[in-house]
């Protein structure tokens, strides 16, 4: 006798919809020194560390951001991203945990989230995070000498109590601190330092 238990599918998702107004352009459309597009290093290593799907979120430039997205990377184009972040991250939630993935016939059961304008994240802190076992409870976030940071893990059981929070610019954060997130240091493995103006 064998007892089969059925998986935790895992779905990730890169917020990548912003205009990018303080670096000048769109981040969706920007690229590494070596001419990687940044959403497309952000969706590969969501898939390197595990994640059974991956949904990149685009708003601003979303026409020309779609080419650069990697070919089996699943998009979500939001009208009204310049809502601001909360609504892009409302709604690539509902689409990873509220409905089916393409090819599937139920929701995953946690998303793993990060931006795209974080091109130095390295794929071990994504596997630190993934390290232990989770669930459709689960809610841990990466911090970075004790500051949040990405990537976010929440699990599907957290969405009717965590989307109405998600209004303009407000991240999940509050959220996180009010229902006990697990933090798990990774300073040792990056600075955790987004993207926001390019170097002179």
């Amino acid at each position: 006798f064998c007892l089969t238990l059925p998986m935790t599918t895992l779905t990730g998702i890169v917020l990548a919809a912003g205009a990018g107004s303080r670096l000048g352009r769109p981040k969706a459309l920007m690229r590494t020194t070596d001419g990687e597009p940044w959403v497309a290093r952000a969706a590969r290593l969501l898939r390197a560390a595990g994640c059974d799907h991956v949904l990149v979120v685009l708003g601003a430039a979303a026409a020309e951001a779609t080419a650069l997205v990697p070919a089996g990377t699943d998009i979500l184009v939001v009208k009204n991203w310049a809502a601001g972040m909360g609504e892009s991250l409302r709604q690539a939630l509902s689409a990873a945990l509220e409905d089916a993935a393409p090819g599937d016939t139920a929701p995953g059961d946690a998303a793993l989230i990060t931006l795209v304008d974080l091109p130095g994240l390295p794929l071990e802190v994504a596997a630190r995070i993934l390290a232990s076992p989770f669930d459709d409870s689960t809610l841990t976030q990466a911090v970075f000498g004790g500051m949040p940071g990405h990537p976010v893990l929440i699990g599907r059981a957290h969405l009717a109590g965590l989307i109405p929070t998600l209004v303009g610019d407000r991240g999940a954060r509050d959220y996180l601190v009010a229902n006990g997130v697990t933090e798990v240091e990774c300073g040792d493995l990056f600075d955790g330092h987004d993207i926001d103006r390019l170097a002179p």
